[in-house]
C-alpha cells in the first residue's frame, strides 16, 4: 500500500521539482545575460557570485522561489483539480505578483539589486515555468503515471455533462471506469455501451472497495438528491475521494465562491456576473483598444497586400459591409474582405437549382461546404480567417470586441436565439469567440448558441486571452473553416 501511494505521488514530485528547476534556471540564465550585457566574462561571473548587487540578488531570489512554490502549493497545483487554462492563469498571476514584489525591493533603493538581472530573471520565468510545467504534464500523461480511474454516481444528463467536462481536460488524469446507478434510474443513451453499469446497492462503501476505491464523482439530477441524502451523508463522512457536481446550468460559474455558516449544515454559492460591473467592462474595452491599435499598425502592409490582390482579381471592391446586430440590439456594418464573386446572388440561385437538397442546410447554417460563389483568393482568406481582419476597425469604432459572441443578423436573432438573445445583446460581438475555437462551421447552430451564452455569463479577461491563443491554433490548423 505504501509503495502504491509513493508511486501515485511521483507526478506531484516531478511537477514540484520542475518548478524549482525552472525558477532556478531563470535566475542563472539571467545572470549570464547580465554578464553579456556588461561584456563580462561569463565563466568568471558564474564562479564568483558574491559582491555588490549580486549578493543581494543571491539572497533575495531564493525567498522569491519559496513564496512562488508556497503559492502553487496553496492553490493545489501539485494535486489534481485544475484545468489547463486555469492552472496557466494562476501561474502567470503568481509570477506577476512576485515580479512586482521583487521590483519593489529593487527600485526602493534599500538593497543594491541589479535591475537588468531582475528583469531578465522574471522574463525567463514567464517562459520557463509554464513551458516546463507543460512538458512534465505531457510526459506523465503519456506515461500514464497521471492516470487514475473514477466512477460516476449518476446516469442522466448531469452525469453525462460531468464526464464530458472531465474528459476534455487530460491534465486532470482521470478516466471513467464505471457508472454507479441509483435505484430505478435509466442510463443516458450517449454513454458508451461498453461502460460497466453497477447498482450502488445497500453498501456503497463495499462496492467502491471492490472497484479499488476509485475517485467518486457524484453527478445526480436535482430530483434525486432528496431521496439519496442518507447515502451522500455516508459517503461524505466515510469516503475520502469524493467530488460533487451539482446542477447549476444557467448561472455564471466563473468566480463562484462558497459561503459556510458555523453550526449550520448549509452552504451558499455566491455567483458574480463580471460583465454587469463597470471595472471588468472597462478592462475589456481597454484591452480591445490597445490590442486592436497594435495589430492594425503591425498588419497594415499585409492588409494593403490583400486589398490589392482582391481588386486585381476581378476589379471589384476589396471590402464589403454587412448588417449585424450589436450591443443593445443596435445594427452596424460588419467589415470583411470580399471573398465572393461580384454576381454572388445569381451564382447561389443557379447552385440551388442544380443542388436543391443543399438549400435546406444553407437556410439552417448559412454555410455551404463547397460554396460556388467563393473566389480562389477568397477560399484562402476564409480558410485562414484572414477575411475578418477588417473587423479590427469595427473594434476601434466601438462596434465590436476582439472576443465575443459571433456577430449575427437580425433574422437569426428573431428565428433562432429565443432567450439567448438577451445575453447576446448585453455585449459587443467579437472577431473571434468560443464558436470559432470549438469547431467553427463543424458545430451545430444549437452549440453556437450555447457557446455565446456561456461566454457572456462566464467572462474574464484571462478567458479572452485564452480564446485569442486558441484562435491562433485554429487558424493554423484550418479546422472547420469553409
Amino acid at each position: 500500500m505504501q509503495a502504491s501511494s509513493l508511486w501515485a505521488s511521483l507526478p506531484n514530485v516531478f511537477l514540484f521539482l520542475g518548478d524549482v528547476a525552472a525558477l532556478t534556471a531563470s535566475f542563472y540564465f539571467a545572470r549570464i545575460s547580465h554578464a553579456l550585457y556588461y561584456n563580462l566574462k561569463v565563466a568568471t561571473i558564474l564562479l564568483h557570485w558574491w559582491g555588490s548587487a549580486f549578493s543581494a540578488n543571491l539572497l533575495l531570489f531564493p525567498m522569491m522561489i519559496f513564496i512562488t512554490l508556497a503559492w502553487f502549493v496553496h492553490n493545489r497545483h501539485y494535486n489534481r483539480g485544475k484545468s489547463f487554462w486555469d492552472e496557466l492563469g494562476e501561474i502567470f498571476e503568481a509570477l506577476t505578483f512576485l515580479a512586482l514584489l521583487n521590483a519593489a525591493f529593487a527600485f526602493s533603493g534599500r538593497l543594491p539589486l541589479s535591475r537588468i538581472w531582475l528583469f531578465s530573471t522574471w522574463i525567463l520565468a514567464f517562459i520557463l515555468v509554464p513551458l516546463l510545467r507543460f512538458i512534465i504534464h505531457y510526459m506523465i500523461i503519456k506515461s500514464r503515471l497521471w492516470q487514475r480511474p473514477y466512477v460516476l454516481l449518476g446516469s442522466g444528463d448531469n452525469a453525462l455533462e460531468a464526464s464530458r467536462a472531465i474528459k476534455s481536460e487530460p491534465i486532470l488524469g482521470y478516466h471513467l471506469s464505471a457508472l454507479l446507478l441509483p435505484e430505478e434510474t435509466t442510463v443516458n443513451c450517449e454513454f458508451e455501451s461498453t461502460l460497466p453499469r453497477i447498482p450502488v446497492g445497500h453498501d456503497p462503501l463495499a462496492t467502491l472497495k471492490e472497484l479499488g476505491n476509485p475517485h467518486l464523482v457524484v453527478a445526480l439530477e436535482n430530483k434525486q438528491y432528496a431521496s439519496m441524502n442518507d447515502l451522500l451523508e455516508l459517503l461524505g463522512l466515510s469516503y475520502p475521494n469524493l467530488t460533487i457536481a451539482p446542477t447549476l446550468r444557467g448561472l455564471p460559474l466563473l468566480g463562484l465562491t462558497t459561503l459556510h455558516f458555523f453550526n449550520h449544515e448549509i452552504v451558499m454559492l455566491r455567483s458574480r456576473d463580471n460583465l454587469s460591473r463597470f471595472v471588468p467592462r472597462f478592462m475589456k474595452r481597454s484591452f480591445d483598444m490597445v490590442c486592436a491599435s497594435v495589430l492594425v499598425a503591425i498588419l497594415s502592409p499585409f492588409l494593403l497586400l490583400i486589398t490589392w490582390l482582391i481588386i486585381r482579381q476581378d476589379k471589384g471592391p476589396a471590402m464589403f459591409s454587412h448588417e449585424r446586430v450589436g450591443k443593445a440590439g443596435k445594427e452596424f456594418g460588419c467589415l470583411k474582405f470580399r471573398t465572393m464573386v461580384i454576381d454572388a446572388d445569381k451564382r447561389l440561385i443557379d447552385y440551388f437549382m442544380l443542388h436543391p437538397g443543399s438549400k435546406e442546410d444553407y437556410e439552417r447554417t448559412f454555410k455551404l461546404k463547397d460554396d460556388p460563389r467563393v473566389t480562389p483568393i477568397g477560399r484562402f482568406l476564409r480558410r485562414t480567417s484572414l477575411d475578418e481582419l477588417p473587423q479590427l476597425f469595427n473594434v476601434l469604432k466601438g462596434e465590436m470586441s476582439l472576443v465575443g459572441p459571433r456577430p449575427v443578423t437580425l433574422h437569426e436573432i428573431e428565428k433562432y436565439y429565443g432567450k439567448v438573445a438577451d445575453s447576446y445583446k448585453r455585449v459587443l460581438p467579437g472577431i473571434t469567440g468560443l464558436w470559432q475555437t470549438s469547431g467553427r462551421s463543424d458545430t451545430t447552430y444549437e452549440q453556437r448558441l450555447y457557446f455565446d451564452s456561456w461566454y457572456v455569463k462566464n467572462w474574464s479577461l484571462w478567458y479572452d486571452i485564452v480564446i485569442l491563443l486558441r484562435t491562433v491554433k485554429v487558424v493554423f490548423g484550418k479546422k472547420g473553416a469553409y
